[in-house]
């Protein structure tokens, strides 16, 4: 009597079965495009690129110096930032470097608007400033040139590489120039270090921002990793330091020269 009754089970199942199997056919269709998109979504959601930070010692230091010049009473100053940067890819998919941006605090007293925007929050330098000249450094006879992560080096044939595939790094240095400013608008330094947020995005339109602690050093010892350090600007407006306007020869100099 069961086992009569299993039979005329299976038949009327096996009936409906092949009267609607278009029905069937539809339904299996959408219930495996179903989990191909929720596997193809959770596969991105897997394949992302992933960049990592951090300094390399050497020309990795931030450099306030005065110009020699006043604004009313106050002295003013020029801010350069030079970073030696390792960055690496560990993550499930190529990328490419788009931009990298400094942030920092400013040498602020409270209190004031600037002083809560810039010194509790941070100054944005959003772009990098061309550099004139490489960084390089004596190492006994030897000439180390340090190079470029975005820009070309004069001095050697390496080219920067911005684009990171799985598991690959690449090393560069970037370079900062804060316009001439005046009282406590430069890198707040504390026991030699001043604190900076950097802020990387990618062709995928991704950041990456961490922080760290930098060198404070004076233009003598900038100076020793690249000469023209701090003239982007000035160049551009065709401002010398003090120091090198010595060696600018003046109308009497060429005079005296049988100059025009």
């Amino acid at each position: 009597m069961e086992i009569d009754f299993i039979y005329t089970i299976f038949g009327e199942i096996s009936i409906w079965m092949n009267t609607n199997q278009g029905v069937l056919t539809f339904l299996v269709f959408i219930v495996t495009m179903t989990f191909g998109w929720i596997s193809g979504i959770f596969s991105a959601l897997r394949q992302q690129p992933k960049l990592s930070v951090s300094l390399i010692d050497g020309p990795t230091f931030s450099c306030t110096f005065p110009t020699g010049r006043k604004h009313g009473d106050y002295e003013v100053h020029q801010t350069g930032i030079a970073l030696y940067l390792h960055i690496s890819n560990y993550g499930s998919a190529p990328t490419g470097i788009a931009a990298v941006e400094l942030g920092y605090h400013w040498h602020l007293k409270p209190f004031s608007h600037n002083w809560l925007k810039y010194r509790m929050g941070w100054f944005w330098l959003v772009n990098q400033s061309v550099v004139l000249t490489d960084f390089q450094v004596a190492i006994g006879d030897s000439i180390k040139v340090f190079p470029f992560l975005t820009q070309l080096n004069h001095l050697s044939r390496s080219r920067p590489k911005t684009y990171l595939r799985i598991g690959e790094a690449t090393n560069g240095v970037v370079y900062f120039e804060q316009q001439a400013s005046w009282g406590g608008c430069f890198p707040s330094p504390s026991h030699g270090f001043t604190k900076i947020k950097l802020r990387l995005r990618d062709s995928h339109g991704r950041q990456y921002v961490s922080k760290h602690k930098i060198p404070v050093k004076n233009l003598d010892d900038a100076f020793k990793y690249n000469l023209r350090f701090g003239e982007t600007h000035r160049e551009l407006h065709g401002d010398l330091l003090p120091v090198q306007e010595n060696q600018v020869p003046n109308e009497t100099d060429n005079a005296s020269d049988g100059k025009p």
